[in-house]
């Protein structure tokens, strides 16, 4: 299996329907009635069934017809959904996105479903009744061999009735077959075509119900009838059908048509709706030729595997370097012919950037499509009543960062629900509304990203992260005292720290959120808290939309070259020695009123240098979050886009340096991870 070419879009469209299994039960909890959004579980569920048994997957198809069959059952308003039904069926959407997981990874998609199973037909047995009545039917309608159109063909058209009226008149038999499919049967549609290619080896099929169309799309529980027309005896046709597998019982009845007084008053009728069937068939060939060429555009979206776009990626980020290094040889030569062309280059690869970015951008949405249910699941594990409402989920991100944000968010939102909202008692104590709000929010700023996780619970406690940061001995009682609200909340970001009174299983048993910030940090963003006893909080996400290719400044170091990130820089100046303080022995200045401490680049990453002492100091100003520094650098070269590139396995671990880039002159120049510099 791991060989088949359809393995792996398999694996995407199982994933896909999973996903809107998910999405669709979640409408259904909440509009119970809503037929259409059972309309649309039932197709995914059936899809994933088709899939899974064609694929050989059994478990996994097993699993999805017993599922399949609860849902027909409430299709059919046999069964009433209920919350216990739902719970049930999410157990099973679970098990599902396990084994197809399973296969992604290599395995055969077995699992232990048979509980799962038990349940869902113990849930499909209230149905049972009708069934038995069914077969009663059928049995009653085997007595009788004479079959009345008015049963399951009421509305023959002109066309049908003369075939028919013809048929008998040459001696053909018009008859009425009722198939009944197995009950275990996976592939109903399959055994469709099958039947269908047996009648129309040994006559015609004038018509179905359910539909063609219908039976095609598995529109129908076990039983389909089909009027035919055969030169074959009622027992042959029988007896080839049977021979079809999966085939329960076949019924085969001579078919009579009833002539209606509206039919006798309609008769007069046919040769002027001839006339007007000519002008119609000529204005429907018109219309099906508009029609052709509005279908030839519909499709405009391929499924390309992301390894091609990384290939992708790859070529072009040499082609920035070339690009860097003809920028720099037609500055040098001046030559006014090759400069314009250089500049004509840069223009047209810096719009293919764009576009191969953009081919890497895809929407948040596929992050933010778990938290529903995640956040359903875990209000009834801690008996609360929550309100998720998501915004921006269209907000497009670079699939790096979409791969690493998810167990970041899904731990800010655990948090949120454990810690921040409260149980309903203790909301309507507090004048609250019981149901709690979680808001989930991105939105695009400048080259930046945005996410947003507020909820209107109780808020951070000043004095509790305080008392906690004193006796973690994370800060001093004398440092507690002049600390803001904002910077009060940045420490529950400190290693190890929880202010929970119990270890929880919901927001990471003790975990602190110290590996949210470390992950965020480490795809160039930031994260920021805000706070209001008894209000609420909002943790804010800073994100770029790219990793690929970033904005630096390029700064000098004696003879080597460094890459500082834009994003973390504030601004550059150029200071006297006399400015520079010092305090706690450490070289500080005073840059707007606040001490920012300096970090000598030649220092950090032990550049041979002589010891001269400037009278001036070219420094770049950095953040992260409200902490600064400045780094004493020797000369700005200038702003510039480059390619990141990592440094391997072997210089992965180099303090301060998050990658490296190769300049258009051919040199390397290291990436300054601004983040590890700032205490």
């Amino acid at each position: 299996m791991e060989n088949s070419e359809y393995l792996e879009v398999f694996i995407e469209e199982s994933k896909e329907h999973i996903q809107s299994l998910n999405d669709q039960l979640l409408v259904l909890e909440n509009e119970p009635e809503n037929m259409d959004t059972v309309g649309e579980i039932f197709r995914s569920a059936h899809t994933l069934k088709g899939m899974a048994a064609t694929m050989g997957f059994q478990d996994l198809a097993n699993l999805t017809h017993k599922m399949e069959n609860v849902l027909d059952a409430v299709r059919n308003d046999q069964l009433k959904i209920t919350s216990a039904i739902i719970d049930v069926i999410f157990q099973a959407v679970d098990q599902l996105e396990g084994m197809v997981l399973d296969i992604a990874e290599g395995g055969d998609g077995s699992s232990d479903v048979q509980e799962l199973v038990n349940t869902l037909q113990a849930i499909e047995s209230n149905q049972e009744l009708e069934e038995v009545n069914e077969s009663t039917e059928t049995a009653n309608n085997k007595s009788m061999p004479i079959s009345n159109d008015q049963a399951h063909f009421d509305k023959l058209d002109q066309f049908e009735l003369a075939i028919i009226d013809q048929s008998k008149e040459n001696g053909f038999y018009n008859l009425e077959v009722t198939v009944k499919l197995n009950e275990n049967c996976l592939l109903k549609a399959a055994r469709v075509y099958m039947v269908f290619e047996v009648l129309e080896q040994i006559g015609e099929v004038i018509k179905a119900n359910p539909t063609v169309q219908e039976l095609e799309d598995e529109n129908f529980d076990l039983q389909f009838h089909v009027l035919l027309v055969t030169k074959d005896s009622p027992e042959d046709v029988e007896q080839k059908i049977l021979k079809v597998s999966e085939i329960e019982e076949v019924t085969v009845s001579t078919f009579e048509h009833v002539i209606n007084n509206q039919e006798h008053n309609d008769e007069h009728k046919i040769a002027e709706e001839e006339q007007a069937n000519d002008e119609a068939s000529e204005s429907s060939k018109s219309k099906k030729s508009k029609d052709s060429k509005k279908k030839a555009v519909t499709s405009k979206t391929i499924r390309v595997n992301i390894d091609r776009l990384d290939g992708l990626m790859n070529l072009f980020e040499e082609l920035v370097i070339d690009r860097g290094r003809l920028e720099q040889i037609s500055a040098n030569l001046k030559h006014a012919e090759l400069q314009e062309t250089v500049e004509r280059m840069s223009r047209i690869s810096g719009d293919l950037q764009n576009i191969i970015l953009n081919m890497r951008m895809v929407p948040i949405e596929q992050v933010f499509n778990r938290f529903p249910r995640m956040v359903r699941q875990l209000s009834k594990d801690l008996g609360k009543k929550i309100n998720l409402e998501i915004i921006g989920a269209e907000t497009e991100l670079d699939r790096t960062v979409i791969d690493e944000i998810g167990d970041p968010l899904v731990h800010l939102i655990r948090n949120a629900l454990d810690h921040g909202i409260e149980t309903p008692e203790k909301r309507q104590a507090s004048g609250k509304n019981e149901e709690g709000h979680l808001l989930l929010e991105a939105y695009h700023s400048g080259n930046h990203v945005f996410i947003e996780i507020s909820d209107d619970g109780a808020g951070i406690n000043r004095e509790k992260v305080v008392n906690k940061a004193v006796s973690n001995q994370v800060i001093t009682e004398v440092e507690a005292n002049q600390l803001t609200d904002k910077q009060v909340y940045q420490l529950i970001m400190s290693s190890g720290f929880s202010t929970a009174d119990k270890i929880s299983d919901v927001s990471g048993r003790g975990v602190g959120l110290d590996v949210v910030k470390n992950t965020i940090e480490s795809l160039g963003g930031t994260i920021t808290i805000e706070s209001e006893e008894g209000k609420g909080s909002l943790f804010s996400i800073q994100l770029p939309l790219t990793l690929s290719i970033i904005s630096v400044l390029l700064v000098e170091v004696k003879k080597e070259k460094y890459a500082i990130p834009l994003s973390s820089i504030i601004e550059t100046a150029i200071i006297s020695k006399s400015e520079i303080l010092n305090a706690h022995n450490k070289k500080v200045i005073d840059f707007r009123g606040k001490v920012v401490p300096l970090i000598d680049l030649k220092n950090v990453f032990e550049v041979p240098t002589e010891n001269n002492e400037d009278e001036l100091y070219s420094i770049v100003i950095i953040r992260k979050g409200d902490k600064m520094a400045g780094l004493i650098v020797d000369t700005f070269i200038g702003q510039q886009e480059i390619v990141l590139k990592s440094l391997g396995d072997y210089l992965g671990d180099v303090f301060a340096i998050s990658g490296a880039t190769i300049l258009g002159d051919g040199q390397v120049a290291l990436i300054v991870d601004t983040n590890t510099l700032i205490n």
